[in-house]
């Protein structure tokens, strides 16, 4: 399992932080991954890439290479 901090001054789209992670490589990889069911936002399914994520959200991605969470702060 990996994890990673992403420090966000106002609000952040699921999307982007999906890119900005590392997790999708571009927006529609990271609308297959909503689509297949592999984001969590705070341990709930998500399925919305314009999802507003802030400071205290925690975003969990099952990837093939494990699992990755991003804490944001």
């Amino acid at each position: 399992m990996d994890e990673e901090t992403v420090h966000v001054t106002d609000v952040i789209r699921l999307g982007q932080l999906l890119k900005l992670a590392g997790a999708a490589e571009s927006g529609a990889h990271a609308r297959h991954l909503l689509d297949e069911g592999e984001v969590h936002v705070n341990g709930e399914l998500e399925q919305r890439r314009g999802r507003q994520l802030g400071a205290g959200d925690v975003v969990t991605v099952a990837r093939p290479e494990g699992e990755l969470t991003v804490r944001l702060t």
